[in-house]
């Protein structure tokens, strides 16, 4: 390829649009153009790439026994309906209705589908274990897309599904994928890290999520500093924190007027006293009616593990309205002290809390003195607080430490729920009927890309990992309207191609500056610049675009001193 053949628009300045690193240097590199919000053209930079992705997950999942498909983007409701997502999917589920009036939406994934197919068609224990699998684009009606290609409403993925005859055989294809995706992130030239998920809107239990270790990752994980824990920290487990006793009488409840004080901050600077005697009380609706969130002043409430514990299907904080009319409360002063009309549940934690303090549901006045195992009547009493650097590891006792990741990968056991709803069946060696042991694996194809970009740029533009690059070598004459220059460019271009090193060849007319400019901005990961001294001392110049380190070949050296080269970076 020529790069003033090449569909590769590049932009100077930065769009006003793009609010993340791969988003601002895909825009400018000229790999992708917005179509409308969430939607996105790859131009073929970008193609390139994305195909070199797909290509890696074809040949992990082939090698694992995966057998490729592809399944309509458009699915009629009535699987949705069987398995009841349909109703409570919500509202990132693109919904359509044909002319007949019939309800159909596009995939967001591809569960009830893929049941759905197998359970035609496998009857017997003898077609156990299938794992199959497509690369397809995925479809969410996301509220606020954002960050170009991290969160759209249309972006490609690999799916894979695992039907088992048992839970055994359910492990063991968990298993195989785990080691997939381990392989598919390293090729990728990716530092990843998998930590342990909730399952979320897919359901089932058990999960990992394979984390792009990024500063601009939406995720943030916890890991052990002393032993291999890692987990999402909405998925974190946490142990009780107990309090020592010592030795202070326990006194009745007292009101104690605090004006005006709200927050923690402010009840805490009023009272005199550390946020860790304080009861943060938060108020939420869902469709079990209102919940009143318990945690220790200095935690925050994990809403996931809240929503998990109450099996509802949303949960969102409660307006001033619901808290004044239903709580007969007042915002600040929220309590769960003689609280009525409320499904109160309490972190572990406060439970063991002693002489705490908490809102009184009166304006301007708490409670001091609260024990809650004697005032409080929690409905539940569980984990539900999100883990915080330092915490103890769940596992070991070290202290955690967290980071930012993006979630480019996730793995799940769906055991029997979807076989189940959808009668998903086959006969075991007894004839007896048995439902299928289901798991589902998924890439996000497009969202690696991203990640890559993420974790591989710097001042200058992009850093592609050589196994992903759309090409692995820029060839750029220095001055094209040289004779001599552009025949050696274009010699060195031809045997780096027949080679099999991934070439392109920066023909144009343009100022040297420019060329290194676009080279460095697009990421290619190594330029070999052909120029005056070239000619003169018969030495090419190769830079490496990670480390800046330039290195001189011979010129009849330079296609095997190069292909040596990429092996090394």
């Amino acid at each position: 390829m020529r790069v003033s053949q090449l569909y590769a628009p590049t932009l100077r300045e930065t769009p006003a649009e793009a609010e993340v690193v791969s988003h601002q240097l895909m825009l400018r590199a000229g790999m992708i153009r917005k179509a409308a919000g969430g939607v996105y053209t790859y131009l073929p930079l970008a193609w390139k790439v994305l195909k070199k992705i797909e290509a890696i997950v074809r040949e992990e999942m082939d090698a694992k026994g995966g057998q490729e498909l592809l399944m309509p983007i458009i699915q009629p409701a009535e699987m949705w309906q069987e398995t009841g997502r349909w109703d409570v999917y919500g509202e990132e589920m693109f919904r359509l209705r044909d002319r007949h009036s019939r309800n159909f939406c596009l995939g967001p994934t591809h569960e009830e589908m893929i049941t759905t197919l197998v359970r035609s068609d496998v009857r017997s224990y003898r077609q156990l274990p299938l794992l199959l699998y497509q690369i397809q684009n995925k479809y969410r009606d996301e509220i606020r897309p954002r960050f170009g290609l991290m969160r759209g409403r249309e972006f490609i993925m690999k799916d894979l599904y695992s039907f088992d005859r048992d839970e055994a055989g359910l492990d063991e294809s968990y298993n195989k994928m785990y080691d997939a995706y381990s392989r598919i992130f390293s090729r990728c030239g990716l530092e990843f890290r998998p930590v342990e998920a909730d399952s979320g809107a897919i359901g089932g239990s058990g999960s990992h999520e394979f984390m792009v270790i990024a500063d601009s990752g939406e995720a943030a994980i916890a890991f052990c500093s002393a032993c291999d824990y890692a987990a999402n920290v909405e998925k974190a487990e946490l142990q009780a924190i107990e309090v020592e006793a010592d030795g202070t009488a326990v006194l009745p409840l007292e009101r104690v007027a605090t004006p005006n004080m709200k927050s923690i901050k402010e009840v805490t600077r009023f009272l005199g006293m550390d946020a860790t005697r304080i009861i943060k009380t938060i108020a939420y609706q869902t469709d079990k009616g209102p919940v009143l969130a318990l945690v220790r002043g200095d935690h925050e409430v994990n809403e996931i593990k809240l929503k998990n514990k109450l099996d509802c299907l949303y949960l969102e904080l409660a307006n001033e309205a619901v808290i004044a009319e239903v709580l007969e409360s007042c915002a600040g002063f929220l309590g769960p002290v003689k609280a009525q009309n409320v499904t109160v549940v309490a972190d572990h934690t406060v439970m063991l809390m002693r002489d705490a303090v908490c809102g009184a549901n009166s304006q301007d006045v708490h409670y001091l003195h609260v024990q809650p195992q004697r005032d409080i009547q929690p409905a539940i009493v569980a984990d539900i607080r999100l883990i915080q650097e330092n915490d103890p590891c769940p596992r070991c006792g070290a202290p955690v430490k967290t980071a930012r990741g993006i979630e480019v990968g996730q793995v799940f056991k769906l055991h029997t729920k979807y076989s189940q709803a959808l009668n998903a069946v086959y006969l075991d060696e007894n004839g007896k009927e048995a439902p299928m042991v289901m798991g589902c694996y998924g890439v996000g194809v497009s969202r690696t890309m991203a990640a890559a970009i993420e974790q591989n740029h710097d001042e200058n533009g992009i850093i592609w990992p050589v196994p992903i690059a759309p090409y692995q070598v820029i060839v750029v004459p220095v001055n094209a309207k040289d004779a001599a220059q552009m025949a050696l460019a274009e010699k060195i271009y031809g045997e780096l191609s027949a080679a099999g090193v991934e070439t392109i060849l920066d023909d144009r007319n343009e100022r040297p500056g420019v060329k290194f400019k676009d080279a460095d901005l697009i990421g290619y990961p190594l330029r070999v610049i052909i120029g005056p001294k070239t000619l003169q001392e018969g030495k090419v110049e190769v830079k490496v675009r990670r480390s800046g380190e330039i290195e001189f070949f011979a010129i009849e050296q330079c296609s095997g001193k190069v292909k040596e080269l990429l092996g090394k970076i």
